[in-house]
């Protein structure tokens, strides 16, 4: 091997410091004797095992602690009708709600076993970051800034969503694009805030804006005539109109002018949590493909379909390698149901809102909802 000049420089092996990207630099003299060589090797294998070892160490972080005090903690909403909403003797209900008990429900076979903590838009990624929270389940956008610059992750999208416009019927508009000049009211620290500047200026138009802390002010300033037009995700709005003086009287403008792929978020580097939350989801879709209910969960386990039997636990450690048992998937579909079913009890036709399934359809009914195969 040809002599190497020498220098000196820094490798990085890739050890995460303090939860997020960082890399932990190993300072070492590169030169073109073998001896040195090898010994800069093994400085960088020693950086890397450490790295692997602590990366493992806190994968199973969430886990542990969750089944150490029992009970799962979710972020979740101050208050939307079918996605996350306590009623007055305190029961919540909402789809993001029933995926958190379908993780306690694997956890614990009880979907009981978790806590709600109602978090303004503001405050939700900043409880998840501190521990506060195991999960964020909070109708919450997915982006490219908040999946790399919060050390956080989104293990999957449990509903395809966009922005729209509610407006009173009186104003006489039929089209966002007649909102020129408007007041709209707006929640702050949310995506909605920034799309609604972008619509509108490629649009060649003026607004107003009219912000607010939390979701149900906004509404209830829309509703109190401050502001000529409401936005948020469209499911938002079928959501906070049965909330209005006068529902009839309001109505939803055609227009989405954005993407909302919505779904939970957990801490970056938890890689065991996160598919833990990921595949709760994607059983729950699964077992409506295959046609699995919680009603009949319990009989399917006798069928011969390898598909079912993976899915159900009697083919395969599938639970196992989770950390999980391997009926996980029995259990979420006994307690909660699959998506399907979810999905109509809270905010489907079976529901107040009467949202269609649209994009939140399985793939085989031309919708973007897709199980990933248990094999």
């Amino acid at each position: 091997m040809p002599s190497q000049p020498r220098r000196r420089g820094t490798v990085y092996t890739g050890a995460r410091l303090g939860g997020h990207n960082q890399k932990r630099p190993s300072h070492v003299e590169l030169v073109g004797e073998d001896t040195n060589m090898k010994k800069a090797l093994v400085s960088i294998a020693f950086g890397l095992t450490a790295s692997l070892l602590a990366t493992g160490a806190s994968a199973q972080a969430t886990l542990n602690s969750v089944k150490q005090k029992g009970f799962l903690t979710c972020g979740s909403n101050t208050g939307l009708a079918g996605f996350g909403q306590p009623d007055a003797q305190g029961n919540w209900t909402g789809l993001d709600v029933d995926l958190c008990r379908a993780i306690a429900a694997a956890i614990f076979d009880d979907p009981t076993k978790v806590r709600f903590i109602p978090l303004a838009a503001k405050d939700r990624f900043t409880a998840l970051q501190s521990g506060e929270v195991d999960v964020l389940s909070r109708n919450s956008t997915m982006t490219m800034s908040r999946d790399t610059q919060l050390g956080l992750d989104f293990p999957v999208i449990n509903y395809y969503d966009g922005q729209g416009f509610m407006v009173r019927k009186k104003l006489g508009v039929s089209s966002a694009k007649e909102l020129n000049g408007a007041s709209i009211c707006t929640q702050q620290g949310t995506t909605t805030e920034l799309n609604l500047a972008d619509y509108f200026r490629a649009n060649n138009m003026k607004y107003e804006v009219v912000a607010f802390a939390t979701s149900d002010e906004t509404f209830k300033a829309y509703d109190a005539g401050r502001c000529d037009a409401f936005t948020t995700d469209a499911s938002g709005l079928y959501a906070e109109r049965l909330r209005a003086s006068a529902p009839d009287d309001h109505i939803v403008l055609p227009e989405i002018i954005s993407k909302e792929p919505l779904g939970p978020a957990v801490r970056h580097g938890d890689n065991q949590w996160g598919d833990i939350v990921r595949w709760t989801h994607y059983a729950m879709l699964n077992a409506e493909e295959l046609g699995v209910t919680k009603a009949n969960v319990e009989q399917m386990k006798n069928s011969d379909n390898p598909e079912i039997k993976r899915l159900l636990g009697t083919e395969g450690k599938f639970g196992e390698a989770t950390g999980l048992t391997n009926d996980w998937a029995v259990r979420i579909i006994k307690h909660v149901g699959n998506y399907g079913e979810v999905f109509e009890k809270n905010v489907g036709e079976g529901s107040r809102l009467k949202i269609k399934r649209g994009q939140n359809a399985q793939w085989t009914k031309g919708g973007l909802q897709y199980g990933i195969p248990v094999r």
